[in-house]
């Protein structure tokens, strides 16, 4: 590019530039249909997982399963796709990404179908067999189809798949959000069988759909190494700020609504509605800063940083921590709430086009094998952040009370932050230092040149 810039041929390359760029901006089919089945996956798998809460807990005790266990119905779902996700992120290309995400979505639908039937069953130990049998099926299928989803993204949109992923992460907000409010209508309507029932049959009518759109994006299978990937100290720090802001979201799983419903005296319907300014913000924000994080690559360092950094702040500042000594009010409940909404997308949009670009920088081959890779390495490490958040959030609630548990939790978005800090700062002091060991070279090298001519 260099030479023919320096020969005068700039106009018909930047001519070049422009046309590739314009055509870079124009959707194919192929990515539409990608776009439209990563959609209805992201939409329906988080409707199928939060469509439990609001009286899934009350029909569990009426068969005699205890808080804990109930708790414990809800654990495993992550603690399981955590475990899967790393298996079938290893063999994506062996078994094909669209037939793992066809099939996941087939096995999601089913299985909400059998989650409707449970209040069949006896009560006592076997409605909670079932229960955990069911649950677990639901985090592998759930698993293998945004595992799938994920790769199938990064390998259509290669160049900006920060900004596909946050424009998507709007149909995961819409299913965390009208899944609680529509399965509790539905139950209050028509019993305990419908919202489930009526939910799988609307995901296993997309699976046909998925089927003849979503087109095949398959490879000849390679072996990468999960261990040289995940051993890289790039990598271990952006699975460390995956985690942090997971177990965030997870700790307010058991402990927010009670602190609502104590703290402000409003009726049980409005706490959806204050719990809705985190999940329209993060949804909201997450494709512009997608956007930001695709055009302007040397930021997504910054993002990283000063969203786990003020994530951390902000959990300071929800109760607000008893040393502050601020009264907790309702209009600055919903800010931080909506704050933190804006940091969680800061730091967690960024990160899976870091580790890709990490991968590639340490030798790792562009291809299903490693995207297969890198999508179950987030996925896993959001599960381990989703099972370890509501417990350790549920055990200092109970503890120490909502105001310590927040600031104490704001303890991983904090250590994330500085670590990433600390990891940047190294690389561009290594960075710089070998630029400056390279100079005199160059220098050298020059003036043996100029003395020759001479």
């Amino acid at each position: 590019m260099g030479s023919r810039a320096a020969g005068g041929e700039q106009p018909p390359d930047d001519g070049l530039s422009e046309a590739v760029g314009e055509e870079s901006r124009r959707l194919t089919r192929e990515q539409l249909y990608t776009l439209v089945a990563a959609a209805s996956i992201n939409f329906s798998s988080m409707m199928c997982y939060s469509i439990l809460g609001p009286f899934f807990p009350s029909e569990a005790e009426k068969k005699g399963a205890s808080n804990t266990v109930v708790g414990l119905i809800f654990g495993c779902f992550a603690l399981v796709n955590f475990l899967t996700s790393l298996i079938l992120g290893s063999y994506l290309s062996q078994i094909g990404a669209k037939f793992m995400f066809v099939s996941g979505m087939f096995v999601s639908g089913c299985v909400t179908i059998l989650f409707g039937i449970l209040d069949k069953v006896p009560s006592g130990p076997m409605f909670i067999g079932f229960c955990f049998l069911v649950r677990a099926m639901d985090a592998i299928s759930f698993a293998a189809a945004i595992t799938a989803s994920f790769s199938i993204l990064a390998k259509a949109f290669p160049t900006n798949i920060a900004t596909v992923l946050g424009s998507l992460e709007i149909f995961s907000g819409l299913g965390l959000v009208l899944g609680p409010p529509l399965g509790g209508f539905l139950y209050q309507s028509f019993g305990y069988e419908v919202p489930f029932i009526a939910l799988g049959c609307i995901v296993l009518a997309l699976v046909p759909v998925n089927m003849c759109i979503l087109p095949r994006y398959d490879s000849t299978p390679r072996k990468e190494s999960f261990w040289k990937l995940i051993l890289l100290p790039k990598v271990l720090i952006l699975c460390l700020t995956i985690f942090s802001l997971s177990a965030c979201l997870g700790f307010f799983d058991p402990t927010i609504s009670l602190f609502i419903l104590k703290k402000f005296t409003l009726p049980a319907g409005y706490v959806g509605l204050v719990f809705l300014g985190l999940a329209l913000s993060y949804s909201l924000s997450s494709p512009l800063l997608g956007l930001v994080s695709d055009k302007l690559p040397y930021i997504r360092k910054w993002l990283l940083i000063f969203g786990d950094l003020m994530t951390a702040a902000c959990l300071f500042m929800l109760g607000p921590a008893p040393v502050l000594h601020i009264e907790s009010q309702l209009w600055m409940f919903v800010l931080v709430l909506v704050l933190i909404g804006f940091s969680l997308g800061m730091s967690a949009i960024p990160v899976f086009p870091e580790i890709l670009q990490c991968a590639y920088e340490n030798g790792f081959e562009e291809g299903l094998s490693l995207l297969g890779l890198v999508s179950g390495l987030f996925n896993a490490m959001w599960s381990l952040g989703a099972f370890v958040g509501p417990i350790l959030g549920g055990f200092l609630n109970e503890e120490l009370g909502f105001e310590w548990a927040a600031a104490i939790q704001g303890g991983w978005p904090l250590l994330s932050g500085l670590a990433t800090g600390i990891f940047y700062i190294i690389e561009a002091t290594r960075k710089s230092s070998s630029s400056s060991l390279q100079n005199p070279r160059d220098n050298e090298e020059r003036t043996r040149l100029l003395g020759n001519e001479i």
